[in-house]
């Protein structure tokens, strides 16, 4: 299992339900989190492939988010 950690701007639960399309195209994909309260609105990934951070992080983005890579 590799988790994938990312800080961005998403200020609700609400709003983060626009990534489902997104998450949903990773069959791979086991769980995501999104911690709306934390400073860094972090979210996690949890999965069993590799994931493409660089094409992950455009695909938030083009949903209208800022996302980046959360060194843990």
């Amino acid at each position: 299992m590799q988790v994938y950690i990312f800080k961005t701007n998403i200020p609700s639960q609400e709003k983060a339900k626009a990534l489902d399309v997104l998450i949903n195209k990773h069959e791979g994909i086991h769980r995501w989190t999104i911690d709306t309260e934390d400073i860094d609105k972090v979210l996690r990934i949890e999965t069993n492939i590799q994931l493409a951070e660089n094409e992950f992080m455009s695909g938030v983005r083009n949903a209208g988010f800022a996302c980046e890579v959360l060194p843990y």
